[in-house]
């Protein structure tokens, strides 16, 4: 295996995160939460386009991640979680409240794949496929946290 082709696992596992047995989806989510808080700290329209930017680099990579390992849409392959895990906190304060209910609320959607989220793992393939759920999932993350927040506000 040469330089790039370690380096292409090496990020679409989420540093390694994917290659662990227990619950790699999971851990690549966790894996994403450093992104998360750096781009909470910048504006969010510099944080769109750099989520915007990781979500074409993960596409890329799974893409090759998905040929190197000859298998399709392998779990090992986290990066697609990077993405979606990002999707669901932008433009949120990261705080524990937060992250921690964006990350159940993805990690569920991620896992249950209600519609559109199946449709979209069913209709593309290859590495749009395996990013595209996650971040459909993120979408739909993302906004039942604002509306969440939304709803406490009204109520305070």
């Amino acid at each position: 295996m040469n330089f790039k082709q370690k380096l292409v696992l090496f990020l679409g596992t989420g540093f390694f995160c994917g290659n662990i047995a227990f619950a790699p989806g999971t851990l690549g989510s966790l894996a994403g939460l450093p992104f998360c808080y750096f781009l909470s700290n910048i504006d969010q329209t510099r944080a769109f386009a750099g989520i915007i930017l990781f979500i074409i680099l993960a596409i890329w990579i799974a893409q090759m991640a998905e040929k190197i390992i000859k298998q399709k849409d392998p779990g090992c392959i986290v990066i697609d979680e990077m993405a979606g895990i990002m999707v669901t906190l932008w433009g949120l304060p990261f705080n524990i409240i937060t992250v921690l209910a964006g990350f159940i609320i993805f990690r569920i959607l991620d896992i249950a794949k209600p519609f559109p989220i199946s449709y979209v793992e069913k209709k593309l393939s290859g590495g749009t496929g395996i990013v595209a759920d996650d971040v459909v999932a993120g979408v739909i993350g993302n906004l039942i946290l604002r509306t969440a927040f939304i709803a406490v506000e009204s109520f305070s």
